[in-house]
């Protein structure tokens, strides 16, 4: 019955869906909710740090419950971005709905989209490699899958990794640099995938080309049957998610850095080299993201057996209270730069 806690995980979709049915001033019932409620619940709820046994956790790895509930949020997020995007061709939303909604779709997609599709696309199975990419679409972030598996992971806490915010970076000047780095890091990377594997610019291995075709079919596809003002919209979805994507990559390695070694080549990503978080809501509505040292240390790990190290840097708040903070950067440096290591403020 503990295993159902994950079910919190579908609580910012319901959100967004109640603002969809019931509209007016609960069009902001997500972001109320998002970043209102739940850092109020990580507050008053308990900070779990125990890990699994090694019994436990083989018996979750081969339960298939946990993927299940990954593999719904596919029907949820198109399901819920569907049905705002044609609701716009016949509800009188205000423009102060709208607004609302787009954000509130925008978190989900995020949330239940972008993140999901980041557990997915460390799978081994092709399917649901191909899942977490379907999952990216609404997003508009498909790059991601490139950059994230053969950039971010290879060059983590480094200055070379646009998803790494630096010590004393602003969320806001991090998210101009990740988003844009990040796109022209994951073309790199495809360009030499192709070059390696001796495959021409219009070969099917590259991966990028197709992504872009497949996000402005998609684009078109809601030009075509919604009109100019709804593509407005699912462009407002996607950038809005991929600004609450950029908020967690900002603190999740905020000021880290690993050192280099005498041979001029950095250090193995080790447990010290993410920003933690045990608090309880943070970790089941994110599918265990808040343990991400644990992630970057054995990438391939499943999400409901992910531990928790002593020695990982642990964050005062749960991810979501952290995100908030993290837009108000005076507040954000006062708790977080004495919580770096003196030899990492670089």
């Amino acid at each position: 019955m503990k295993d159902i806690k994950y079910l919190a995980a579908y609580a910012i979709p319901l959100a967004a869906i109640i603002g969809l049915t019931l509209k007016g001033n609960w069009a902001f019932f997500t972001p109320v909710f998002a970043f209102v409620i739940v850092p109020i619940l990580e507050l008053l709820l308990p900070v779990r740090t125990e890990n699994l046994d090694p019994t436990t956790a083989a018996s979750k790895l081969t339960n298939p419950f946990f993927d299940f509930l990954l593999y719904l949020n596919i029907p949820l997020v198109y399901g819920m971005v569907g049905w705002f995007l044609w609701s716009l061709t016949w509800v009188d939303y205000s423009v102060y709905e709208i607004i609302g909604l787009t954000f509130s779709v925008g978190i989900a997609v995020g949330g239940n989209g972008i993140n999901v599709a980041h557990e997915l696309g460390h799978r081994n199975t092709r399917w649901e490699k191909t899942l977490a990419k379907i999952l990216l679409i609404p997003s508009l972030y498909m790059h991601f899958y490139v950059e994230h598996n053969y950039g971010h992971h290879l060059n983590a806490a480094t200055a070379e990794d646009p998803a790494s915010a630096k010590y004393n970076q602003t969320v806001y000047s991090f998210w101009f640099t990740s988003m844009f780095r990040q796109y022209v890091s994951a073309w790199k990377i495809q360009l030499d995938l192709l070059k390696r594997s001796n495959s021409s610019f219009f070969s099917i291995q590259n991966d990028m080309l197709y992504y872009t075709i497949i996000q402005l079919s998609y684009l078109g596809l809601v030009l075509f049957f919604f009109g100019k003002a709804v593509l407005l919209v699912a462009l407002g979805i996607g950038i809005s998610s991929a600004i609450l994507l950029e908020t967690i990559n900002y603190i999740e390695h905020y000021g880290l850095r690993r050192n280099k070694t005498k041979s001029g080549r950095y250090e193995r990503v080790s447990e010290i080299h993410s920003w933690n978080s045990n608090h309880v809501m943070g970790r089941v509505m994110l599918y265990e993201l808040t343990r991400h040292s644990d992630h970057h240390y054995k990438s391939a790990k499943k999400y409901q057996v992910l531990d928790y190290h002593d020695v990982s840097p642990q964050m005062p708040y749960g991810y979501p209270t952290s995100m908030l903070i993290a837009l108000i950067p005076p507040l954000w440096f006062s708790i977080m730069n004495k919580r770096i290591p003196v030899e990492m403020r670089q």
